[in-house]
């Protein structure tokens, strides 16, 4: 047995040198998965070449969202689910007035959560008192500047969640005359 074992040739090859498949399915051309990009979704840089026009959700706009705060503690969360442009994009850059940039990146279509989630990465270890705007105003587009970014703008207090100063303030009134 130990002769016929010593007569037959070595059939381990060396990875590096072995161009032959390991099996029928790897033999296949190797390029992306078509199931990873969604038909719809735009890679920024070829919209600028088409001069396609940009829209930012205006739902950025009425977040009342704390920089360095989770995502998730946004009030309405349907919020987060919507695109952040129109048409949607696989990635977008997102600068700061101070020069800092983050990238948001998603390849079904970065959506508003994307974009906050980006953020949040960068702010989640500041103190409060560390920032002197720590909520997001919201997005700007300025296609004449930079086609491929979006300028974040900040602002120092964040707004009265609708309808809640309101019902203090008849509560206090109507106690007074009782």
């Amino acid at each position: 047995m130990s002769a016929d074992i010593a007569t037959q040739p070595l059939s381990k090859v060396d990875s590096a040198v072995d161009d032959a498949p390991a099996s029928p399915t790897e033999s296949k051309i190797k390029h992306r998965r078509t199931s990873s990009t969604v038909s719809g979704v735009f890679n920024i840089n070829d919209l600028e070449k088409q001069n396609v026009d940009l829209a930012i959700a205006p739902e950025t706009q009425k977040l009342n969202w704390k920089l360095n705060s989770s995502p998730s503690t946004v009030e309405d969360k349907d919020m987060l689910k919507k695109m952040l442009t129109d048409p949607p994009i696989k990635k977008i850059d997102l600068v700061f007035p101070l020069g800092l940039e983050v990238t948001a990146r998603n390849l079904r279509g970065v959506t508003i959560k994307d974009a906050l989630d980006a953020i949040y990465k960068q702010f989640k270890k500041k103190a409060d008192d560390e920032l002197d705007a720590p909520y997001l105003r919201g997005f700007e587009w300025d296609r004449e500047e930079c086609y491929t970014r979006f300028i974040v703008h900040q602002k120092k207090t964040g707004d009265q969640p609708v309808g809640e100063g309101k019902k203090k303030g008849k509560k206090a009134k109507g106690e007074e005359g009782a």
